[in-house]
């Protein structure tokens, strides 16, 4: 079975910083695209930033300039520095991933349980 796991989240006043964490774990062959979403309450999930397996970065225009989408092939791990953080930003975040389970099974996407994000103005 394949698990995203994220950590990181918290409380924080504005104008802080955060670093969100998202291991893959279980039978992985291999990792494609790797995101982070987020979820307010009453709203959409919307995507926050997107990182393909050659490190092509994708950034929704609220957080450009403010966070950082990266990963590490050999950790299954991908990251998300949040800098600059507004009350807006406040919101559930889930990490995605494509994850090919094995040589034989093709790419399936999975979503990790979420971790709570709070910037106090």
């Amino acid at each position: 079975q394949v698990q995203l796991v994220e950590s990181g989240g918290g409380l924080v006043q504005a104008g802080g910083s955060l670093r969100l964490n998202c291991a893959a774990s279980g039978s992985i062959f291999s990792i494609n695209d790797m995101g982070w979403y987020r979820q307010a309450p009453g709203n959409q999930r919307e995507l926050v930033a997107t990182i393909s397996g050659a490190d092509s970065t994708k950034y929704a225009d609220s957080v450009k300039d403010r966070f950082t989408i990266s990963r590490d092939n050999t950790k299954k791990t991908v990251y998300l520095q949040m800098n600059s953080l507004k009350p807006e930003d406040t919101a559930v975040y889930y990490c995605n991933a494509d994850i090919k389970p094995s040589f034989y099974r093709r790419i399936y996407n999975y979503w990790g349980q979420g971790t709570q994000v709070t910037v106090s103005s």
